[in-house]
C-alpha cells in the first residue's frame, strides 16, 4: 500500500492507467514509428510525472504543474488521433485511450480551477 497523498487522486489514478494503456498500444507500432512511440510514451509519462511531482508544493508550483500535465494531455490526445487516422490503431483502442484523455482532461480542468480559487482567497487574506 503506497504512502503517497496523490495516489489517492483520481487523476493520478487515471495519469497512471494512461501512461500504461499508452505503452501497451505503441510496444507493437513499426519501427518506422519509433519517434512517434516516444513521444507518445513521453508525453503519457509527462502527464502521471506533472500531478506527482506539483503534489505537496506551493499552490502556485502546483497549478504550473497541473498546466504541464494538461498540456501534454492535448499533445498525446492529438498524437491518439493521428494515429487513428494512419490506421495504426482501431477504432475500439482509439475510443477507449480517448475516453480516459477526456476524464482526465476534464478533472484536470476542476482540479485546476479548486485550486485557483483557493490561492485567490489566500491573496485576498494577506492583502490588507
Amino acid at each position: 500500500m503506497s504512502k503517497n497523498g496523490y495516489e489517492k487522486l483520481i487523476i493520478w489514478q487515471n495519469a497512471y492507467k494512461l501512461r500504461k494503456m499508452i505503452f501497451e498500444i505503441t510496444k507493437n507500432f513499426p519501427k518506422t514509428e519509433m519517434r512517434r512511440v516516444s513521444q507518445m510514451n513521453a508525453a503519457a509519462r509527462s502527464v502521471k510525472q506533472n500531478i506527482q511531482e506539483g503534489y505537496g508544493s506551493t499552490l502556485p508550483r502546483y497549478i504550473n504543474h497541473l498546466r504541464y500535465g494538461k498540456t501534454s494531455l492535448a499533445e498525446l490526445m492529438g498524437d491518439l488521433r493521428d494515429c487513428f487516422d494512419d490506421c495504426l490503431i482501431n477504432y475500439e483502442i482509439y475510443k477507449k485511450a480517448d475516453k480516459l484523455c477526456g476524464q482526465t482532461d476534464y478533472l484536470f480542468m476542476r482540479i485546476m480551477q479548486a485550486l485557483q480559487k483557493k490561492l485567490n482567497r489566500e491573496k485576498r487574506k494577506k492583502t490588507p
